[in-house]
C-alpha cells in the first residue's frame, strides 16, 4: 500500500531549483534510502515529504490525503502523532536531560509527565541509552546523542520515520552502530523509513535507493 507520495514537487530558494518535478512513491513499511551528491536536493526532498517544508508546485500524499496545503497548525500535528525525524545534528534541548529530551513529544501531545517519563526511559532503554537517561547533551558524545534522538524520534511510535543524514556527523564504527539501532527499532515498529544520505554503506541498509541529480530524480535500484 502506498503510504507516501510526492507528485511533481517544485522547490526553489531564490534563483536556485532544489528539487525539479519530483515524483515517487514509498509504500507501507518500506526502507527507502534517498542518495545523491551535495546539493542535489535530498533534504529538501525530505523536508517536504515529512511536512517541514510546502512544495512550490505539486502535490504531497501521506495515506491518501494531501498534506502540502494543510496550515501549519495541522502539518505540525501529522509530525508529532504520525512522523519520528531524526537530523544530522541531534537538536536537542540543551538545559533537558536525555529522558526529558525524549519525553518532549508526549508532553506536547497531552500526555501525564509520569506517563511520558515511562514511555521514554523505555524507549532510551530499547537504543541501549537508558545509561544517559539523566545526563544532559553536553555530557553526552556523538553517538550518545544520536541514540537520545533516535529514542525521541520513536517515542510516539510513528508511522514513519525521516532521517537526513543519521550518521554524518558521527565516525564508521559509531555510524554503523546508530544506524542499525535505528533500523532495527523501525522494523520492531513497523515503521516505514525515509533515510537521506550521501554514503552508500547506509544506503545499503533500505530496500530500495532513490537517486536525486540536480533536484531531479535520475534512477532507482534495488538495495
Amino acid at each position: 500500500m502506498t503510504l507516501l507520495e510526492a507528485r511533481h514537487v517544485e522547490k526553489a530558494f531564490g534563483r536556485t531549483h532544489a528539487l525539479r518535478g519530483v515524483s515517487l512513491t514509498i509504500e507501507s513499511g518500506e526502507t527507502v534510502a534517498i542518495t545523491g551528491p551535495s546539493g542535489s536536493g535530498k533534504s529538501t526532498l525530505l523536508h517536504c515529504l515529512s511536512g517541514i517544508m510546502s512544495p512550490e508546485s505539486g502535490e504531497v500524499h501521506y495515506a491518501g490525503r494531501r498534506i502540502d496545503d494543510l496550515d501549519e497548525t495541522a502539518r505540525t500535528r501529522l509530525r508529532r502523532e504520525d512522523f519520528g525525524i531524526v537530523f544530522q545534528l541531534d537538536r536537542l534541548v540543551p538545559e533537558l536531560t536525555a529522558v526529558e529530551n525524549v519525553a518532549l513529544p508526549l508532553l506536547f501531545a497531552g500526555r501525564g509527565r509520569a506517563e511520558a517519563t515511562t514511555v521514554a526511559l523505555g524507549r532510551l532503554d530499547e537504543v541501549g541509552a537508558a545509561d544517559v537517561a539523566e545526563s544532559r547533551p553536553a555530557e553526552l558524545s556523538g553517538g550518545q546523542l544520536q541514540r537520545v534522538a533516535i529514542a525521541r524520534a520513536l517515542v510516539t511510535t510513528p508511522k514513519v520515520i525521516f532521517a537526513d543524514e543519521p550518521t554524518g556527523a558521527l565516525d564508521s564504527v559509531a555510524g554503523e552502530r546508530v544506524l542499525s539501532l535505528l533500523m532495527g527499532a523501525a522494523r520492531a515498529n513497523k515503521a516505514t523509513v525515509v533515510i537521506v544520505t550521501h554514503d552508500n554503506q547506509v544506503a545499503a541498509h533500505a530496500d530500495r535507493e532513490i537517486v536525486l541529480r540536480d533536484g531531479a530524480l535520475v534512477g532507482g535500484v534495488m538495495a
